[in-house]
């Protein structure tokens, strides 16, 4: 699971961008008892959700033209100018190239070669988020990619990921962990598209964050309540633990995990 002792190339911040932001403070709150506050009138609408005191997510008001509600998952760089011109030079592209963010450190969104967004963070006085791998906060995450072997060299060329196959009893999972931490550093997967049983609309290669619950059942039940959708029902797989994927009630979509993906 994730923890907040980041090394390069592992998850270290992530934010959704919404059409609602307001809307999506209540989900979030109601949810899993994250509170929403703007960061600072230079911040340009951008807020931090905080779990009991600790940052565990961003989030900002989003328009139509920036692309439909996601969440998007941001990994560590020792050098985000350096990192972005790997992006290019593997053929990912740059949606927003490398910015300061107030001293706090420097960031870009980048694709990969299926044009899936994904963040950087080179960290300055702000390391990352405050509280990850626990109940409430980012837990592990998943790349929904059509071509694994093609993710996998990608991101090892611009991040250094390492990546080992994992046999479930279901099958066999592509983990990834950041270079030279082995299982250890495990913090998420390359799966097919075709994994992603959610319902009769066609898959797309996306990244997919789970949070940590304590409750999967509970966590679902409260979704609906709150006008989120359930794209895959409350799930045990052997190995792992009870697994649910949602979607907010503005099209973000993410998941929830009471477990640990490492555990086989």
């Amino acid at each position: 699971m994730l923890t907040t002792r980041f090394v390069d190339g592992a998850p270290n911040w992530i934010d959704v961008g919404t059409s609602d932001i307001e809307g999506a403070a209540s989900f979030y709150g109601g949810l899993f008892g994250w509170e929403f506050a703007p960061a600072g009138p230079d911040a340009g609408g951008y807020g931090f959700f905080r779990l009991a005191g600790r940052i565990v997510a961003g989030g900002m008001r989003t328009a139509p033209e920036q692309g439909p509600p996601a969440w998007t998952v941001y990994f560590r760089s020792p050098d985000a100018d350096a990192t972005t011109e790997a992006v290019q030079r593997t053929r990912g592209s740059v949606p927003m190239p490398p910015v300061d963010v107030m001293g706090q450190g420097r960031t870009a969104v980048l694709a990969d070669q299926a044009g899936v967004p994904f963040g950087i963070w080179e960290p300055a006085l702000r390391k990352g988020i405050e509280a990850a791998g626990e109940v409430g906060s980012l837990c592990w995450v998943e790349l929904y990619t059509p071509d694994i072997a093609r993710a996998a060299a990608f991101y090892h060329s611009v991040l250094g990921w390492e990546t080992s196959a994992v046999t479930f009893p279901d099958g066999v999972y592509t983990s990834v962990n950041p270079a030279g931490t082995g299982e250890d550093g495990m913090f998420g997967g390359l799966v097919p598209p075709a994994d992603d049983l959610t319902g009769a609309e066609p898959a797309r290669p996306h990244w997919l964050p789970y949070f940590g619950v304590d409750d999967t059942d509970a966590v679902v039940a409260r979704a609906v309540e709150l006008g989120g959708r359930v794209r895959l029902p409350a799930t045990s797989l052997a190995g792992v633990g009870r697994l649910a994927r949602l979607e907010d009630p503005y099209g973000a979509r993410f998941a929830v995990l009471k477990g640990d993906p490492r555990e086989t």
